[in-house]
């Protein structure tokens, strides 16, 4: 936010890029815009009202929100990875002192030591090169930084649409990729837990980590959104690219706004079949064991390859998680009686049902079938 003050020409420009943003708001938007910047933008209360923010509001919170994080690990315990001796409630690992207070004291010094470089011989947004601000101009091949990347991209890449009702103009070009999809999205990362968790039944705290392949919807889920925001990132720098690698901005557009509804369902489909071929290669390992790379010729002329088996500890690692079944939400009681929220129950079921799509992983019994064969 420091950087963002409409005092070099770029960093007015993403001021300005906020601003049509707030006024894209329905009704208030202008309102709001006007209370924003103290009048008409780009106004004289911007820059007191945002130093004070910088310097006073945020850090607070930033210092509130970090006891909070501490007192919750303090409480909840660290997430860990599965291993000998670790459960849902205790921490397996080195001592707080010295071990970890060791390596946060190296990482605070590595990070002072790297600001106070930066702040030496580097120049954010030097106004000798970008210019002062004037609101009327705007810098040529400016570009947001990769957290905003993907944001301005689903602007750039948004039709001309605007409708007027009771006297009042909605730009849908700004309000849906700038306002509206932006909060699905962080809605969606926000109320995940709770909705994976009404799916499968299950309400237990965890804090033991899932391999990725053990969860191939929540995976592939994961890989759907970074798909989603790789695309319209690319967009987002779409003249950069134009000039760099000889293409036209209304190709890479035209590009973007097809594969950003075609690319993150794909990559969804590939991510989940690509989990569940890891599984099934688990557990082929646990029950043939691993290549050892010499051929033997059986007394019929047949070659095969003898297979050693894994570790106790890895046949663990490989078949510790938990495999939920799918819920069983009858439509009726014992009594023939219909439940109540039949529709609700039927999408849970079969979302339940979706979720819970995995190859069996190896149990005591495969074991010693494969033992007696």
């Amino acid at each position: 936010m420091g950087y963002s003050l409409p005092d070099d020409l770029l960093s007015g420009t993403g001021i300005r890029i906020a601003q049509a943003i707030i006024q894209a708001l329905p009704v208030v938007g202008t309102y709001l815009s006007f209370f924003a910047f103290g009048g008409a933008f780009p106004g004289e209360a911007f820059i007191p009202r945002i130093y004070i923010v910088h310097v006073l509001i945020l850090p607070g919170i930033f210092l509130a929100l970090i006891t909070v994080h501490l007192m919750l690990v303090w409480y909840q315990k660290h997430t860990q990875y599965p291993g000998p001796g670790r459960t849902e409630k205790n921490v397996v690992g080195y001592p707080l002192l010295p071990v970890y207070m060791a390596k946060a004291g190296g990482f605070f010094f590595i990070v002072f030591g790297v600001t106070a470089f930066l702040g030496a011989v580097a120049s954010i947004n030097p106004i000798w090169l970008y210019g002062p601000y004037t609101p009327g101009q705007i810098s040529a091949g400016s570009q947001p930084d990769w957290y905003m990347g993907w944001l301005d991209g689903l602007v750039r890449m948004s039709p001309p649409l605007e409708s007027h009702v009771f006297g009042h103009t909605i730009s849908w070009n700004i309000l849906i990729p700038g306002l509206i999809v932006p909060g699905i999205l962080f809605t969606g990362m926000a109320l995940y837990p709770f909705i994976e968790s009404w799916m499968t039944g299950d309400k237990r705290e965890h804090h033991l980590l899932d391999r990725p392949r053990n969860a191939p919807n929540r995976t592939a889920l994961g890989v759907m959104s970074l798909t989603f925001m790789l695309i319209a990132l690319i967009n987002g720098g779409n003249d950069i690219i134009a000039i760099t690698f000889d293409l036209t901005i209304n190709q890479i557009m035209w590009f973007s706004r097809i594969g950003i509804f075609v690319l993150p369902p794909l990559a969804f489909v590939i991510t989940k079949r690509l989990c569940l071929s890891l599984q099934r290669a688990d557990r082929d390992l646990v029950l043939h064991g691993r290549e050892t790379g010499r051929l033997v010729m059986m007394p019929h002329g047949e070659f095969v390859e003898v297979h050693e088996p894994i570790s106790p500890q890895k046949a663990w690692l490989l078949t510790q998680h938990e495999q939920n079944p799918p819920l069983a939400l009858e439509e009726s009681d014992l009594r023939g009686v219909r439940r109540p929220g039949v529709l609700k129950n039927k999408l849970r079921a079969r979302l339940s049902k979706a979720h819970a799509v995995a190859i069996p992983k190896v149990t005591a019994d495969d074991l010693k079938e494969i033992e007696h064969h």
